[in-house]
């Protein structure tokens, strides 16, 4: 019965697996922990500048959005969260490639470094950072170019949903009785805001953005 053998070998992988052996990978023949510490540090590295990306273009969108509710700051900000959050980012990769890398020539081309840089010497597997603790500016440069575009990318869906989560929750704390009572002080509109009312708003942004950048680290392809 062939039961038994796919029982015994479930519980030698949860045995392995307890002990950090992850297997050998079908595609490249090598250790997945190999693979991992090969291919691991790039993900994050770009995982990180994307949720860089969504933090300072989502978060001002969503408070201006709810500061000037139904205006056309509201209305743009709800198309831009629409569109980051609809838009496949397969395709809109493939098309920012096309317009941006081979038709316009705005951007450098796919990879982590060109083709005439040397990768720096291996401390962590960040390039950007790995080059700054040489002190090669120049390499740090080139590989920063690289991932402005993939970053921009990857950080459209979560843009959208940031600006979406930190809106809502800025409409919730503008209509407090807190809030209300700031403004009755005489406090102006930028204090009100800043001082009152984002602190609180941007727990629930937080807690998505944690949320987001698993997700980016588990599919940042």
């Amino acid at each position: 019965c062939a039961l038994p053998i796919f029982h015994e070998q479930y519980f030698v992988f949860v045995r392995n697996l307890a002990r950090g052996e992850l297997g050998t990978s079908i595609n490249t023949r090598r250790a997945v922990t190999k693979d991992l510490a090969l291919f691991l540090p790039a993900t994050i590295e770009l995982a990180t500048v994307a949720i860089l990306f969504a933090l300072l273009l989502g978060i001002p969108l969503g408070i201006f959005a709810a500061v000037r509710r139904d205006g056309p700051v509201d209305h743009l900000a709800r198309l831009v969260s629409l569109i980051g959050v609809s838009i496949p980012i397969f395709w809109l990769a493939t098309v920012s490639l096309v317009l941006f890398y081979a038709t316009l020539h705005w951007t450098v081309g796919p990879g982590r470094l060109g083709p005439q840089m040397e990768r720096p010497e291996l401390v962590t597997g960040l390039f950007t950072v790995d080059s700054l603790l040489e002190g090669d500016f120049e390499t740090f440069r080139d590989a920063l170019s690289h991932l402005l575009l993939p970053g921009v990318v990857l950080a459209s869906s979560v843009m959208g949903l940031v600006t979406r989560v930190t809106r809502s929750s800025m409409l919730e704390v503008l209509s407090q009785d807190y809030t209300r009572t700031a403004r009755a002080k005489g406090l102006s509109e930028i204090a009100v805001v800043s001082r009152h009312a984002l602190r609180n708003a941007l727990i629930p942004t937080v807690t998505v953005l944690g949320l987001a950048y698993g997700g980016l680290l588990s599919g940042a392809v």
